[in-house]
């Protein structure tokens, strides 16, 4: 770990960028080039103290969920992330497979969309990224780990994440999940990632197991799908997927498809954060 050198990279970002590049008013009175620290602290999920420490080559060695969020923060390009991972001593996240990091131009999209739910997906339906409207409408996903990361694990193994949506619909759902992991798996033929997930699915879910066999494949684009949102009640929503050129990331857009949808999202806008129950697949 180079403590100065990752010190000043992090202090020269945090000043590079423009504050309404990440949606914070530049009022009149701000005197600080760039983000302040606790600007940097919220945007990435971490206390102020350690964002400091950080910045005056005090910290411990930070995780690599943490540099992952500074990344983010800091709308890092995938170059200046490999390097802010190599100056902390650990190996930059691979460009596909378990540990991707969203892309900084999509990102910048989620911040740009403001009060329109969107997420960054990987093409094995992990989610990267989220604004607040995402969070709000289908819950945090940041803090997964492992297999549960991937969406179509979660919907396969454990009940309480299918509560998102209505029973009459979760058949549906469920095909196109499976139906969309084996066009992933035949595009990625070989890699040891894809394979290795739907191995631990197929122990783990003898439903799985049957419609896997099926070889049903569906590359999926845009759908139309109820949510169940615990507060605000039942919203039809439309997705509509925005692929990167190499299909490994997605960008996914969710609009109120009718006035009711509309006025509850609007609603839950203004409610805002709260415990959330589930935060089930929205692939």
């Amino acid at each position: 770990m180079e403590r100065d050198e990752l010190a000043d990279f992090l202090r020269r970002r945090r000043e590079a960028i423009r504050p309404a590049e990440v949606g914070i008013a530049d009022g009149p009175r701000r005197r600080t080039a760039g983000l302040r620290r606790e600007e940097v602290a919220m945007l990435a999920g971490m206390s102020v103290d350690y964002v400091v420490r950080l910045e005056q080559g005090r910290s411990s060695q930070p995780s690599t969920q943490l540099l992952g969020a500074l990344a983010r923060a800091l709308r890092l390009s995938d170059d200046e992330r490999d390097h802010l991972f190599h100056l902390a001593g650990h190996q930059p996240p691979p460009a596909d497979g378990v540990a991707a990091l969203a892309r900084a131009g999509l990102v910048r999209m989620l911040d740009l969309l403001g009060d329109t739910p969107a997420l960054v997906v990987s093409d094995l339906g992990e989610i990267l990224a989220q604004n607040r409207a995402s969070v709000l409408l289908t819950g945090d996903h940041a803090a997964y780990t492992g297999d549960r990361r991937y969406a179509v694990y979660r919907w396969f193994t454990d009940p309480v994440f299918r509560t998102l949506y209505p029973a009459d619909e979760q058949e549906a759902l469920t095909r196109r999940m499976v139906a969309d992991l084996r066009a992933a798996a035949g595009r990625r033929a070989g890699d040891a990632t894809v394979a290795g997930l739907v191995e631990r699915l197929r122990a783990a879910s003898e439903e799985f197991r049957r419609l896997w066999a099926e070889h049903e494949v569906a590359v999926r684009r845009a759908d139309r799908k109820t949510i169940l949102h615990p507060r605000v009640g039942r919203m039809l929503m439309d997705c509509e997927t925005l692929v990167t050129p190499d299909q490994g990331q997605l960008l996914l857009v969710l609009t109120p498809a009718d006035a009711e949808a509309r006025e509850r999202l609007e609603l839950l806008l203004v409610l805002g954060t709260q415990a959330f129950p589930t935060s089930g697949p929205v692939r």
